[in-house]
């Protein structure tokens, strides 16, 4: 899970903002304030992890990627290509990591369950190359960086900490270019007699962002009948396209998940129906085959107890919209990051607010991590109520699992500022302009009807 990120020279994000990660946190803030870029950047090294070529040092993407970004000239800021993009990021692992002396394996070196990582990139003649790269990890601070003179050789060093790198006899070369921006080359091990262990740094960077899953704000339109040939999405794709092959897929494998304390467990796709019910949307749902043999489904759903069943493509545009968050919270792996971009779009208000109770339920279930942007004052102001409520209700929970920021920008640079939840659930520093100003909207709506009486009048 993600605990701290923060990032500097990319697009409206000039300086370095630090904003710590809960369990749910939510971007908030008005058009083109920078809270699409937080998820950008998430994107963009996923997509990084995932490429297969290993000089590249970031993928910028294309039309196939969740982030297309174009060049480095487009993400930095100001267009300024003479800056270096910096970030990093701090997650706690699932389990503990332990590394042991290769020259006694019975003693170990370094153990613990949290990591930091740190970059440096800069633009050299058109290509983009790592200044530097450090891991941070049990107290001490691992760090590849440029030599000096040398734009093309790199050194290793142990910034922080009292473990020093033995060099292997006859190996003085120097060490090449990470491997893309977050990899050690596979020279570090020939070089050095003791720095194998590194690559279990660089493991635990491609498993944190291989448990990264994303939807978009533009979700796929509902069919009349769907295609599935057995296949297991690893998600729901970034139009939520891929939603009835992972609920067949999860109903293959039996995948169950557990209402509550004492209760009965569910299939995925009944989980999901309840959710729809509890949403106010639909009275039933169904994924059913055309034919018996044929890899041919229809999604049907009943809209009250004593209507027919009726294809997804004939009611509501909500429940297509919905359909893939509430899939995707519950069929990633446990321990996932969730990459939400205006869920509540297409959705009535109190299905927006329903969406935190969703939120609430998949982490104390799935122990997942949803971080996502959006504009919706309803899903905010339910969070608000949960905390409030604390633990003395189905959906309540506790101030520091919730963390709101507002986006703003200031001189052509977006500032981010930490909305602070009290115990009762109030943001005691409401920001100026934060979803309009409703009391002046009142005012002046009072003031227009009393003119207006008074000209009739």
């Amino acid at each position: 899970m993600l605990t701290r990120l923060s990032l500097a020279n990319f697009k409206s994000w000039k300086r370095i903002e630090e904003m710590d990660c809960a369990p749910i946190t939510g971007l908030f803030g008005a058009n083109s304030s920078g809270k699409s870029s937080i998820l950008q950047l998430l994107l963009m090294l996923k997509q990084t992890v995932e490429s297969p070529d290993r000089a590249q040092a970031l993928i910028f993407g294309d039309e196939r990627t969740p982030a297309s970004l174009g060049t480095f000239g487009d993400i930095a800021h100001g267009h300024d290509t003479s800056s270096s993009l910096t970030w990093d990021l701090q997650w706690q692992m699932p389990k503990k990591l332990t590394i042991r002396d290769p020259a006694d394996p019975t003693r170990t070196l370094f153990t613990g369950d949290r990591l930091r990582f740190e970059a440096e990139l800069r633009s050299d003649s058109g290509r983009l190359s790592v200044e530097q790269m450090c891991y941070s990890f049990a107290g001490h601070e691992f760090q590849m960086q440029r030599k000096k003179g040398s734009p093309s050789k790199y050194e290793l060093v142990v910034r922080k900490g009292d473990f020093t790198f033995t060099r292997t006899r006859g190996r003085p070369w120097e060490l090449p270019p990470p491997v893309k921006c977050y990899g050690f080359p596979d020279q570090t091990k020939a070089y050095y007699q003791n720095a194998e262990f590194l690559s279990d740094l660089q493991l635990a960077f491609e498993r944190l962002f291989g448990q990264l899953y994303y939807l978009g704000p533009l979700r796929d339109y509902p069919r009349r009948q769907y295609t599935w040939a057995g296949a297991e999405p690893a998600d729901m794709g970034q139009r939520g396209e891929r939603v009835v092959d992972a609920l067949l897929a999860a109903r293959q494998r039996g995948s169950v998940i557990s209402r509550g304390r004492g209760t009965r467990r569910m299939l995925l796709e009944a989980y999901v129906a309840h959710w729809l019910k509890k949403l106010g949307l639909i009275h039933s749902f169904a994924v059913q085959s055309i034919a018996e043999g044929s890899n041919l489904y229809r999604v049907t759903v009943r809209k009250s107890p004593s209507s027919a069943d009726v294809l997804l493509t004939d009611v509501g545009f909500g429940v297509s919209q919905v359909l893939p968050i509430l899939v995707l919270c519950y069929y990633v792996p446990e321990g996932s990051t969730v990459l939400l971009e205006q869920p509540e779009i297409h959705l009535h208000p109190s299905v927006q607010a329903g969406l935190a109770d969703v939120f609430i339920d998949a982490v104390d279930k799935r122990k997942v991590q949803i971080i996502f942007e959006s504009h919706s004052e309803h899903l905010l102001q339910r969070l608000q109520r949960r905390v409030a409520e604390g633990r003395a209700t189905e959906h309540g929970i506790s101030e520091d699992l919730v963390r709101p920021y507002f986006c703003k920008m200031l001189d052509g640079q977006t500032r981010l500022v930490p909305l602070e939840l009290d115990l009762l659930g109030n943001i005691t520093n409401w920001p100026e302009g934060f979803f309009g100003d409703r009391f002046a909207e009142t005012a002046a709506m009072a003031e227009a009807a009393a003119s207006r009486q008074a000209r009739s009048g």
